[in-house]
């Protein structure tokens, strides 16, 4: 059964990320060259929780009026960021918890996590930008074609790295490094 493509071809809305310290921006830019790859527009903006509340409660309210179809929030420690955004909007929200402080994330990937009923947040890995991108960019490809055809392309490409001669090439590699390393 071949996939489901959307009969309705639409342009895709972008992707706004927030970032919750300037700690943060680094993860976040990391996002942002995922989208930049794909031709998805992006907006960036450091807002917090709890320093600046209501710029982020502002952000979130009018993030689908400004053009942004998902909503990628990164937080390290309390990450109550995604749980804000998603209480004041509609649009998915994909939460990235940020390594920081001494648990390196942990705290910030259950905060992210443990949303109550009613206010939904996907949550990726600790750092995992990239695959919060990925998801944003598979939630607009819903309803753009094109964006579905970019992305399946970039999934060719990286299964390429998986053909057994390209594996059997690298394995070698690295096993005449190793013998060059002695014991």
């Amino acid at each position: 059964m071949s996939p489901a493509v959307p009969t309705e071809a639409r342009p895709s809305a972008g992707v706004l990320l927030l970032a919750g310290s300037p700690g943060d921006l680094d993860v976040a830019l990391e996002a942002e060259e995922t989208l930049n790859e794909l031709r998805i527009s992006s907006r960036l903006r450091v807002v917090s929780a709890h320093r600046t509340p209501d710029a982020a409660v502002e952000c979130a309210r009018s993030a689908e009026a400004d053009g942004f179809g998902v909503i990628i929030a990164f937080a390290g420690l309390a990450a109550h960021l995604a749980g804000v955004t998603a209480a004041h909007s509609l649009l998915p929200v994909i939460g990235v918890p940020c390594s920081a402080g001494p648990l390196q994330g942990v705290d910030a990937v259950l905060a992210t996590l443990q949303m109550p009923s009613g206010t939904p947040v996907a949550t990726v890995a600790i750092d995992g930008a990239k695959n919060a991108a990925l998801l944003a960019a598979r939630i607009l490809a819903l309803h753009d074609p094109d964006l579905r055809k970019r992305l399946d392309s970039l999934r060719e490409r990286d299964r390429e790295r998986y053909r057994p001669d390209r594996v059997e090439a690298e394995l070698k590699k690295r096993r005449k490094d190793r013998e060059g390393r002695g014991p």
